[in-house]
Order: structure tokens, then sequence, then C-alpha cells
């Protein structure tokens, strides 16, 4: 089990997480190891280049929405990079990132669903 396996479960139990996540997958959007805080979805609501954490295939990422299926409730994750991840049911998205190193991301307003505040999550 990852990292960001224990920060899914929080996230889809309802929390809203900060952490900071380590790689260059994301680079400039998200630099490892900056903060960010990542609130429970609303998946219908997704659309590309929301960054999002889902899982894939087993392993669940921190990553972009590159293409939405609202009849399939799927979507595309894919890094920064040009990779695809893959595509993933509604029901393994967890979050949305809402900000980074307390910058709002624009775009992630009204895609959150009421959460509890767990500001205490490092990773």
């Amino acid at each position: 089990m990852g990292a960001l396996d224990a920060v899914a479960g929080r996230v889809a139990g309802g929390a809203t997480v900060t952490f900071r996540p380590s790689g260059s997958s994301m680079v400039p959007l998200i630099r490892s190891r900056q903060r960010v805080v990542v609130a429970p979805v609303d998946p219908s609501k997704l659309e590309v280049g929301d960054i999002v954490l889902a899982r894939v295939a087993g392993t669940v990422y921190l990553h972009l929405v590159s293409s939405v299926d609202l009849a399939g409730k799927r979507v595309q994750i894919s890094n920064n990079r040009g990779r695809v991840n893959g595509w993933t049911g509604h029901d393994r998205v967890f979050g949305i990132c809402v900000a980074v190193d307390d910058v709002t991301r624009s775009g992630a307003a009204g895609k959150t669903v009421a959460a509890d505040s767990d500001q205490s999550t490092r990773t």
C-alpha cells in the first residue's frame, strides 16, 4: 500500500486532506513536496485539466483528467508529461486538488462535495 492509498482512503471517507506528494510527473503544476489540498469531488463535474486523486489499474495517482466520458461515467488520467495512465470509473475518483502551496486551483470551485477538514495528514 502506497502513501497515496492512505490519503485516498481519508478523502473517500469525506475528509479534505493536506499533504506533500513526491515525484516530478506533474511539474510545473505540482512540484515534488509542494503542499497540496485535496477535497472530495463530484466526478460528474470533472473537466479536462482538473487534477484529481484517483485509482487507475490498482495504483493511486494525483494526476490530470485528460479526457471525460460522461456517458460511461469515467475519466482518463494522465501525468503532466504526456503519459496516459488509463481510464477509471467515477467510483475510483476520490478527490480534486483545490490548492497548491496555498494557491487556489482555478476550476476546482463548485466540484467538491461537503467534506470535513483534516489538515494533519503528511506524506
